[in-house]
C-alpha cells in the first residue's frame, strides 16, 4: 500500500520527468517584483515588476497594483522602450506618482505623476538633476525630492540644443507660399560642446555606475505641486538620503554624512529639519561614529505614529564596517540619547515599521540563510518571531491599521507581493501578486535543501544543496557556488542561476563560509584582513561533506562565483588542485592592483592598512596573484570593461598569469557592462559559457 509521505515525492519525480527543466533562455521570462506600495485606504497595493525586452535587449520595469483582496490585478504602465519604478501613492488617494527617464534624451530619472481617475502620466516640471527616491508631505501638496545634481556639461549641452536655431532654406521663411512636404524643414541638430577634462580632486574619487565623482551632490529638494517650484531643504554641501516626513507635515527625517570630509569616514547620521519657506540648518539627532541608517541598505527613518520618536538602524563599531551587525533603535524626534532595542541580537536587522499605535515595531531579521519578520515592543523586551522556515522577507509596506504588504520569496518560487492583514505570529502571508506563476508551471524546479557541516577546525558551517529535478539520490557532477559580499549570504530565495545549474545536471552546493552575515559578528568577522583563509577551509568542507553524502561525485568537481565569490574562487583554486573547473566573474587577486583603481579605498585602509605601510598584510591577501604558479584548474574569467566595483584590470591580470603558464584560461568582457551584468543577452551568454565550461571538463 502507499503510504501518505510516499505519494507527494512520487509525484513530484513525476511532473519533474514531464516538464523541461529551467534554461538559459527561461533568464528572459523571469519577473522580478519589487517596491510594495500601500494604498491609503488600504484597498489597493501597487508596485514594480521588472522583465526583459528580448528584441530590444534591455531590461524594462511597470507599475502594477493589485487589490488588497486580490480579486483584480491592473498594469498601470505598459509604454515599449520606457521604464518606470518606485511608486507611490499620495495621501489622500488621488494620485500614484513614481520615477521614469520616458522620453528624456539624457536618461534622467524624473518625477512622475498619474491620477488615480484614470489618463496619462505627466512629468512634473520644474525639476533639475535626477530624482533617486521621493516622499509625499502627508497633506499630499508637497514632495521630498532626494535629487543628484545635473552634470554641467551635460547642462550645457542641453541648454545648446535648445536655444541652437535650425536654418531655413531659401525660400521656406515665413513669407514662402505652401510648397507641400518640402516646405518642411528638418532642425538641424546643435553641436555637442567638446567635453572637458576630468578633475579629481576626493580622496574617494569614483563609483561603479556613477563613474567618477566630482563635486555633484545627492541633496534633499521641496517641490509645491502647486507651484511647480523647487526649493533646498537644508543648508550645507553635502550628500542626503532617505526623507521622511513627520506625521504632522512639519519635518523631515534623512541620513546624511556632514563630517569634514566624508569620504574618509563611515559617520553617516540621522537628521531632523523643519520644513520652511527657506533652506534651513538640520538637527543632529545620532552622534554614532559608525553608519546610522545609512544609505546603503536603505532603511528609511520610521516616525512613530504619534510623531514623537524615530526608529532607524545603527550600524556596527566603525573598524568594522560591513562586518559589523546592524541594530534597530528609537531615538525622541527632538533628540536625546537612543534605546537600542537589539543590542543582545547578534543578526543585522533592517527596515522597521510601526505599529498604528506606535507600541511596537515590526523588522526583518537576517538569520542564518532566510529573513524573517519579528517583533518588539517600542519601549525594549524580548523579540516576538512572526515568520520562521525557510523563506525570505523584504521590503514592508505598511498599510492602514496594522496590514503589511511585503515581498516573499522560496527556492522554488521568485519574490512576489504578500499581505499580512495582521503581522502576529503563525499568521501565513496571503500572495497578492502572481507574475511568475504562468512561466513557473511550464518548467521543473529544484528546491533548495539546507546543509549544516563541521570545517576543518570544527566551526559549524550552514548553507544549501540543490540538485537536479527528479534526480535520484546519487554522486553527480557538482558545482560550488560561492556568493559576493564577502559580507553577505546564500538564502533561502530564488535563484534562477542555481536552477539553470541544477537544471543542467549538476548539485549546486552553496554555502556560507566565515565572511558570510546572517551567523553573527564574530562569525563575519573571522575573515577581517585575512580573506582567503578560514573562509577557503569552510568552502572546501562543503565539498567535503557532500562526497561524504554521496551526492557529489569527488572526480568532477568545479566551482564559480562573482564578485568576491570570484575572488573565493581564485582563493580556492590556489589553495587545493581537486577542481576541474572554475569561472573567476568580476574578481580579483591582486589588492594591489584595486588600491586606487576600485571605489573600496577607505575599506582597505581601515581592514588592511596603507599598502607601503602593511605591505605583508596587502600580500597575504594576494596569494592567488603571487603564487598563481600553484593553480592549475582550467579558469574562465568574466566581467564588465565599466566596472568601477572590482575594474576590468583584476580579471586581465589573473587571465594573463594563467595564459602565462599555459594554464587553460579565458576572458570574457561584456562591454558597456558594469558591476553587474543587466543586458539581457549578456546575462543569458554568461551562464551559457559557465554551462560550456563546465560541460567541456565535468561530463
Amino acid at each position: 500500500m502507499m503510504t501518505a509521505t510516499l505519494l507527494p515525492a512520487l509525484l513530484a519525480l513525476a511532473t519533474a520527468a514531464v516538464l523541461p527543466p529551467v534554461t538559459p533562455d527561461d533568464i528572459a521570462r523571469l519577473r522580478h517584483v519589487s517596491s510594495p506600495a500601500v494604498a491609503p485606504g488600504g484597498g489597493w497595493v501597487a508596485y514594480a515588476v521588472g522583465g526583459s525586452d528580448v528584441a530590444g535587449d534591455r531590461q524594462y520595469s511597470h507599475i502594477w497594483m493589485t487589490s488588497w483582496d486580490g480579486s483584480r490585478t491592473v498594469q498601470l504602465t505598459a509604454r515599449d522602450g520606457e521604464s518606470e519604478s518606485s511608486p507611490h501613492f499620495s495621501p489622500d488617494g488621488r494620485s500614484l506618482a513614481f520615477i521614469s527617464a520616458r522620453g528624456d534624451e539624457q536618461e534622467t530619472d524624473q518625477l512622475w505623476l498619474m491620477d488615480r481617475a484614470g489618463g496619462e502620466a505627466r512629468r512634473l516640471p520644474g525639476i533639475t538633476g535626477s530624482v533617486v527616491e521621493f516622499a509625499w508631505s502627508p497633506d499630499s501638496r508637497t514632495l521630498a525630492l532626494a535629487i543628484v545634481d545635473p552634470d554641467p556639461d551635460e547642462a550645457a549641452n542641453a541648454a545648446a540644443r535648445a536655444v541652437t536655431p535650425s536654418p531655413a532654406r531659401p525660400g521656406t521663411g515665413p513669407e514662402a507660399p505652401p510648397t507641400g512636404e518640402s516646405s518642411t524643414v528638418k532642425p538641424a541638430k546643435a553641436a555637442e560642446k567638446p567635453p572637458k577634462p576630468i578633475v579629481i580632486d576626493r580622496y574617494r574619487f569614483k563609483r561603479d555606475i556613477d563613474g567618477y565623482l566630482g563635486k555633484q551632490r545627492q541633496r534633499l529638494w521641496l517641490y509645491d505641486l502647486a507651484t511647480a517650484r523647487m526649493r533646498r531643504l537644508t543648508t550645507g554641501d553635502y550628500d542626503e538620503a532617505l526623507p521622511a516626513w513627520s506625521p504632522d507635515g512639519r519635518r523631515i527625517a534623512f541620513t546624511s554624512n556632514r563630517s569634514a570630509d566624508p569620504d574618509r569616514n563611515y559617520d553617516s547620521n540621522l537628521y531632523v529639519a523643519a520644513v520652511a519657506a527657506t533652506p534651513v540648518e538640520p538637527l543632529r539627532l545620532t552622534t554614532f561614529e559608525g553608519e546610522d541608517n545609512d544609505a546603503v541598505y536603505g532603511s528609511l527613518p520610521a516616525w512613530s505614529p504619534d510623531g514623537s520618536r524615530i526608529a532607524y538602524i545603527e550600524g556596527g563599531p566603525p573598524a568594522l564596517f560591513s562586518y559589523g551587525v546592524r541594530k534597530l533603535a528609537v531615538i525622541s524626534a527632538s533628540g536625546g540619547a537612543p534605546t537600542v532595542l537589539t543590542a543582545g541580537l547578534d543578526r543585522n536587522v533592517h527596515d522597521p515599521v510601526w505599529s498604528a499605535d506606535s507600541k511596537t515595531l515590526r523588522f526583518l531579521i537576517e538569520d542564518d540563510g532566510n529573513e524573517r519578520l519579528a517583533s518588539i515592543a517600542a519601549s525594549g523586551g524580548p523579540i516576538t518571531a512572526i515568520t520562521d522556515g525557510s523563506q525570505v522577507f523584504a521590503a514592508p509596506a505598511a498599510g492602514p491599521g496594522d496590514r503589511l504588504a511585503l515581498l516573499h520569496s522560496t527556492s522554488t518560487r521568485p519574490f512576489e507581493v504578500v499581505a499580512l492583514d495582521r503581522p502576529v505570529p503563525g499568521q501565513a502571508p496571503r500572495r497578492l501578486s502572481h507574475q511568475n506563476d504562468a512561466w513557473l508551471a511550464t518548467v521543473a524546479l529544484a528546491p533548495a535543501t539546507p546543509i549544516a557541516f563541521a570545517s576543518k577546525d570544527g566551526t559549524p558551517v550552514h548553507g544549501f544543496e540543490m540538485r537536479p529535478p527528479g534526480s535520484a539520490a546519487d554522486p553527480r557532477p557538482t558545482l560550488l557556488y560561492l556568493h559576493g559580499g564577502p559580507q553577505s549570504q546564500h538564502d533561502s530565495s530564488f535563484d534562477i542561476g542555481w536552477q539553470i545549474l541544477a537544471g543542467a545536471g549538476y548539485t549546486v552546493l552553496a554555502p556560507n563560509p566565515r565572511g558570510s552575515s546572517g551567523r553573527g559578528e564574530a562569525f563575519c568577522k573571522a575573515i577581517y584582513a585575512a580573506w582567503g583563509s578560514v573562509d577557503v577551509d569552510d568552502a572546501l568542507a562543503t565539498v567535503d561533506d557532500a562526497v561524504k553524502r554521496g551526492t557529489a561525485d569527488p572526480r568532477r568537481l568545479g566551482v564559480l562565483g562573482w564578485s568576491y565569490g570570484g575572488m573565493l574562487t581564485n582563493y580556492v583554486i590556489a589553495s587545493d588542485t581537486r577542481f576541474k573547473a572554475a569561472v573567476s566573474g568580476a574578481s580579483t587577486s591582486n589588492a594591489w592592483a584595486g588600491y586606487g583603481t576600485d571605489q573600496y579605498v577607505l575599506d582597505y585602509e581601515t581592514e588592511l592598512g596603507k599598502p607601503w605601510e602593511k605591505p605583508d598584510a596587502w600580500a597575504r591577501v594576494s596569494y592567488p596573484f603571487l603564487h598563481n604558479d600553484r593553480i592549475v584548474t582550467p579558469t574562465l574569467f568574466m566581467v564588465g570593461d565599466k566596472d568601477f566595483n572590482v575594474p576590468l584590470l583584476n580579471s586581465e591580470q589573473m587571465y594573463q598569469a594563467l595564459r602565462s603558464r599555459d594554464v587553460p584560461t579565458q576572458l570574457v568582457i561584456y562591454p558597456g557592462e558594469f558591476h553587474g551584468i543587466k543586458r539581457p543577452s549578456f546575462q543569458k551568454d554568461r551562464v551559457q559559457r559557465w554551462l560550456g565550461w563546465f560541460e567541456a571538463r565535468l561530463k
